[in-house]
Formats: structure tokens, sequence, C-alpha cells
């Protein structure tokens, strides 16, 4: 039996890891003039191989990734932004978290994660 799972062990573990983001952006903003509304999230995981030097965020919209920042002064939190046109009433987007892990045996190796998809509503004209 320990030959047939063994393999998998490494897939095992990465999926058996709790990950969590918190999406710390309101559902509704303003419609500004730049057309471009903030986002913020939280990330954790609890994937004990993860480099947390390694993560590279994105905010996804409209089949577009945004490349997003770490906030000032709170570790684990990011912050960007996504285009809504004018006319436009909202936008559905999603966290997606590029990053290393490290792998036994064969050094580090890439992964991802995305979150739930979430609805941004932009009020006014």
């Amino acid at each position: 039996m320990w030959k047939k799972t063994l393999p998998l062990l490494p897939v095992l573990l990465l999926t058996g890891c709790a990950t969590t983001f918190t999406n710390l952006t309101p559902l509704e903003q303003p419609r500004n003039a730049n057309n471009l509304y903030p986002v913020e999230v939280a990330f954790t995981s609890q994937q004990q191989s993860l480099r947390w030097d390694s993560i590279h965020p994105f905010v996804v919209a409209n089949g577009q990734l945004y490349d997003m920042r770490p906030t000032p002064l709170v570790t684990n939190r990011w912050e960007g932004f996504v285009p809504v046109p004018p006319g436009v009433n909202g936008v559905a987007y999603r966290y997606k978290f590029d990053y290393l892990y490290n792998d036994i045996g064969k050094g580090p190796r890439p992964a991802n994660t995305l979150s739930p998809a979430y609805n941004l509503t932009i009020l006014g004209q």
C-alpha cells in the first residue's frame, strides 16, 4: 500500500493545508474619475512548506491579471486596483497567489491558489 500512496504524499500535503483568503474590499464603491478601484486581501496558510518570501499576488478581473503589492506596516495583506470602465456598474474578481513551496528532495517548486469569486458594485454615474 505504501508504494502506491508514497508518490501522492506531496499532493496530499498540499491539498490538506488550510489556506484562507479574507477579502477586505467593500462590496460597493462610488464611481471615481480614474476608473480604478482599490481591492485588498489578507492571505493566510497553514502550509508549512510555503515559501512566504516567494509570494506573487494578483487580482484577476475580466480575464486579466493585475499585480498587487504588500500593504505598509501589515504582514500577509496585499492591495491592488481593478479597472471598471465608465458605464459598467460592477466587476467580478478573484485573487491569485503564485508561490514556491519546498518539496522534499527536489527543492522549491511552483504552485498557486485561487480565491473564491467576489463582486464589486460601482455606485453612481
